[in-house]
């Protein structure tokens, strides 16, 4: 199995085979290639990975994915529940990439902030794949907003993924699920995961934007208590 920097040379291949939507100016105002991925950010060695949609400009000028201000959301809840008190800075903030991997469904930003298509994320589906399956060491998985925890659905038996986001108690309660991953020679590997749904933590999802503190700090003292 190849090592991380391998998979990513995989990616930004993949994404120079072949064109697709990517906001170019954002990533030509960083002085960024647009097709090198920004794959993932924290450590590959954590048991917390947070799943989101895709990258925002702020993700793309630090090149990190959670970054901006719902991640800002993120990152406070976890320092809150990781150190017991409030952060002062970001500096602060980034003392928490030490126990948690942060990577989205598609290594890119979209343009307009749009949702890539599902033809765009099965293409890189197999990559993502391999980050949490053969590289990162963790278990359990916070998917943030609809598109992050549908991108699961695959990887449980036939409707039980939709049967459970139906249910009143999905943000706060889990589902387990078997990622798999092809390598290198077509092999096909396996690892079982647990899913722990939260909404998306923007200012235009009215129903769950002041409700999202609370349910991530609840579901972060559920794994960090």
């Amino acid at each position: 199995m190849s090592d991380i920097n391998q998979l990513i040379a995989q990616v930004y291949a993949e994404a120079k085979r072949e064109s697709f939507p990517i906001d170019e100016p954002v990533y030509q105002a960083a002085g960024l290639d647009p097709k090198m991925p920004i794959l993932y950010g924290g450590n590959l060695e954590s048991q917390l990975c947070f799943f989101a949609r895709d990258l925002g400009k702020d993700e793309v000028l630090v090149q990190q994915p959670l970054y901006g201000a719902a991640g800002r959301l993120v990152r406070q809840g976890l320092y809150r529940v990781l150190f017991q008190k409030e952060p002062s800075s970001n500096t602060d903030l980034l003392g928490v990439l030490d126990r948690v991997l942060l990577t989205n469904t598609v290594p890119y930003k979209p343009p307009g902030n749009k949702a890539y298509s599902e033809a765009v994320k099965k293409r890189f589906r197999p990559f993502l794949e391999r980050l949490l399956v053969f590289h990162w060491q963790g278990s359990r998985i916070i998917t943030l907003g609809n598109e992050a925890f549908k991108w699961f659905s695959p990887y449980a038996p036939k409707g039980a993924a939709a049967k459970f986001f139906e249910g009143s108690d999905r943000y706060t309660s889990n589902l387990p699920i078997t990622l798999t991953a092809q390598d290198e020679q077509g092999k096909r590997h396996e690892r079982p995961l647990t899913l722990l749904p939260l909404p998306h933590p923007s200012p235009l999802n009215q129903q769950y934007y002041a409700q999202f503190p609370q349910l991530l700090q609840q579901r972060l003292t559920s794994i960090f208590s």
